[in-house]
């Protein structure tokens, strides 16, 4: 027999009284494109279970399938028990068997007839180029990134679609009923073409596909390879595949990734050690299957590779934790979900904590949504009974006012208000359409394609491989500024309007980027320099003062050595995290996962206001009477790993160090133009586009020169 299954349902039948009589004739476990679920929390969870399997099954014996490792040693120590002795019979890795490639893929990067954008992500541009594509081929899989880029593309797309062809979207926000209408109309070859996030990047076998279109850089060289391996997927047939860059870093991004997948170079993100909040939800799990001891558990749980190196003291506290909640929680008892019997062996408190470990399983919590009610045009709220078109984020819902007009599922709809768990609609129309901003979903830059584009910067003889005008616009760069070397990171600083500028370049993403702005201009402001406010993008970081920085700099009042040293990442990162409202997001997240709060009731379910005010409140709480709470452990790793993406921050201060390149100019830089475009951007609506555009123009003209400004109206 063959069991296809998830992590959440594995952890579901470990959760079971008959659980190990259950898996006892169980020989192989096989798991599919491995490398993407070894790197999350997901993979926490199915790496727990695994170790679980094998104190049933001894000799269970685990295979891992996937086309794009970097580090295979890293795969093979995860698929076997990390606590046994290791010697011929128990090797401290799997082994591993390698197949030649297929055909080599062909892929080139568009080399547009219009101007490549300064800034941007959405290649409105490049949309006649794509259609045509489109046209000459029998199904096309066209990927982006995000959600929002999604929707964008697809309703350009129509309106460019003279001929009617059927064009499909696809993305996770949408009803799973359209989702799979969609997926069924392209297994039948009825549409020529699909727009996509990853919802479709693993396991598509549709043969008939004969062209992917990523438009917008992957962001990786793995991810890359992954989804043109969706076109002519067959061993013996090159995938075909045109790379769209929506703006000018972008061009550069999307050549380091081409080169990357012709090198076979891999770049899939690296192993993290076992998060505690899935810990917790795993020994919880344990106790519903059973009683256990807490020594034993404690060895299986080591021989799960994220958790190898766990120290028992911290496994106790997670014991403690779930038998508790804790020092400052341990007076409710709605906390002790476990406790000791006087055989030595942990227990669930009562049986209905196993009902709602069941009903709250997996590590996959999703930011609040509403769902999407669609009624007819004048009804109002009044309206009921309509379709459920998708999910949208409750956050950017309330940012909506009534008349506003707003884009999903390929539909302009109009919002009507906000019902109990339900975002009311009806059809919208107008020129001022807002797209759907979602929280999650942006990919960071690797730090593979991160290092070849700075090399790319620094070797002038590369240019020759980038359309004309990219390479035009580095040469004036070297003209007017300077080009960073590989290994340095270039700051540049210009006064412009009544305000002065700091533009630095890091190439590190926009997650470190971010944090990176953010504890620069509190050492801005300690040095009395005034800033006003930072904006960061993937490749670049620009920050904005009413006080002359590069005079500061020039007084070593701070020097940009004591600005960018690696000293930022202690107190000031501290204090700017107790300060901000990350690290109460993030505990949502662990709460949930760990079980503290439970969204799910028999019947019902909690809104996402509500799961949000209960973490808000519990992590006050512990903030307050138990800073050194095991869920806050966690909170801190979670940020600090995730949207802080602070060991990627650490990395390039240290890589810098000593070799800061700074150059003072009278007005901005070509290099400076795109990230001086974002300043402002996300306010912009209605009638100030036309005055952004002339302000683009403006602002390009300077950086660029004459002949530069009057054609960048239409490509910012």
């Amino acid at each position: 027999d063959i069991l296809l299954t998830t992590p959440e349902q594995l952890a579901l039948l470990i959760a079971s009284n008959g659980a190990k009589r259950f898996f006892e004739d169980l020989r192989y476990v096989v798991l599919d494109e491995l490398h993407s679920l070894v790197t999350s929390k997901r993979g926490h969870l199915l790496a727990l279970g695994l170790a679980r399997l094998r104190a049933f099954v001894p000799k269970l014996q685990t295979i891992g399938l996937s086309a794009t490792v970097a580090e295979p040693d890293e795969l093979r120590r995860w698929l076997v028990a990390q606590n046994r002795p290791k010697d011929s019979k128990n090797p401290d890795m799997a082994g591993l068997i390698t197949v030649a490639g297929g055909a080599k893929p062909d892929i080139s990067i568009l080399d547009s007839r219009e101007r490549v954008p300064w800034s941007g992500h959405s290649a409105r541009y490049a949309i006649p180029e794509i259609y045509e594509a489109i046209r000459r081929h029998r199904t096309t899989l066209l990927f982006v990134n995000t959600r929002s880029q999604a929707e964008l593309l697809f309703q350009e797309l129509w309106r460019a679609n003279e001929d009617s062809l059927p064009i499909a979207l696809h993305h996770g926000s949408l009803d799973v009923g359209q989702r799979r209408r969609v997926e069924k109309a392209m297994a039948d070859n009825a549409l020529r073409a699909i727009v996509a996030t990853s919802t479709l990047d693993l396991g598509i076998d549709w043969g008939d596909v004969d062209l992917v279109v990523h438009v917008g850089a992957p962001k990786g060289a793995s991810r890359l390879a992954q989804r043109i391996g969706r076109a002519n997927h067959r061993m013996d047939e090159p995938s075909k595949a045109i790379l769209i860059p929506a703006n000018r870093f972008e061009v550069l991004e999307c050549r380091a990734a081409l080169d990357a997948n012709y090198l076979g170079a891999q770049d899939t993100p690296p192993l993290i050690k076992g998060a505690l909040d899935v810990l917790s939800q795993h020994v919880l799990g344990v106790a519903c299957g059973g009683p256990f001891d807490a020594d034993l558990l404690f060895e299986e749980v080591r021989g799960a590779a994220p958790y190898a190196a766990l120290e028992r003291e911290t496994f106790d506290r997670v014991i403690d934790f779930v038998a508790t909640g804790g020092y400052a929680l341990k007076n409710y008892e709605r906390y002790a979900r476990i406790r000791l019997n006087k055989d030595g062996l942990w227990r669930i408190s009562h049986p209905s904590v196993a009902q709602q470990y069941r009903l709250n399983v997996g590590t996959i919590v999703e930011m609040p949504e509403l769902n999407i009610r669609y009624v007819r045009q004048g009804r109002g709220m009044a309206g009921r009974g309509g379709p459920v078109l998708g999910k949208i984020e409750e956050y950017f819902a309330e940012t909506l006012r009534p008349g506003d007009n707003f884009l999903f599922a390929g539909k302009v709809l109009r919002f009507e208000g906000i019902r109990e768990n339900e975002c009311v609609v009806s059809n919208g129309a107008g020129a001022n359409i807002i797209v759907p901003s979602y929280a999650g979903g942006k990919f960071p830059l690797s730090t593979y394609l991160a290092e070849q584009v700075r090399g790319m910067l620094a070797d002038s003889d590369r240019w020759k491989a980038l359309p004309e005008q990219v390479a035009d616009w580095l040469r004036l760069q070297k003209e007017k500024s300077v080009l960073p070397k590989r290994g340095d990171l270039l700051v540049e600083t210009f006064p412009r309007g009544n305000r002065h500028y700091m533009v630095a370049y890091p190439f590190e993403g926009r997650l470190a980027h971010q944090t990176l702005g953010m504890l620069l201009t509190r050492r801005l402001e300690r040095a009395h320099a005034r800033p006003l406010g930072f904006v960061a993008t993937d490749y670049s970081l620009a920050v904005w003062a009413l006080d002359d920085m590069a005079a500061l700099f020039k007084a070593k009042k701070p020097s940009l050595s004591a600005l960018f040293d690696e000293d930022m990442l202690g107190d000031d990162l501290e204090a700017w995290l107790n300060d901000s409202w990350m690290l109460k997001r993030t505990f949502r997240t662990c709460a949930v996962i760990a079980g503290l709060i439970e969204k799910r009731y028999p019947g019902q379910e909690k809104s996402g206001r509500q799961v949000t005010v209960s973490a808000d409140l519990i992590y006050d709480v512990l903030r307050s009477h138990e800073p050194d709470h095991i869920l806050l452990q966690a909170t801190r790793t979670d940020a600090s790993a995730g949207l802080l993406d602070v060991s990627r921050l650490g990395e390039m201060l240290s890589r810098v160090r000593g070799r800061i390149m700074h150059k003072h100019l009278d007005q901005i830089s070509p290099l400076a133009v795109p990230v001086m475009l974002e300043i402002g951007k996300e306010s912009v609506n209605g009638g100030a586009n036309d005055t952004l555009l002339m302000e683009a123009a403006d602002l390009v003209e300077e950086a660029m020169g004459s002949g530069h400004g009057s054609n960048s109206r239409k490509s910012v």
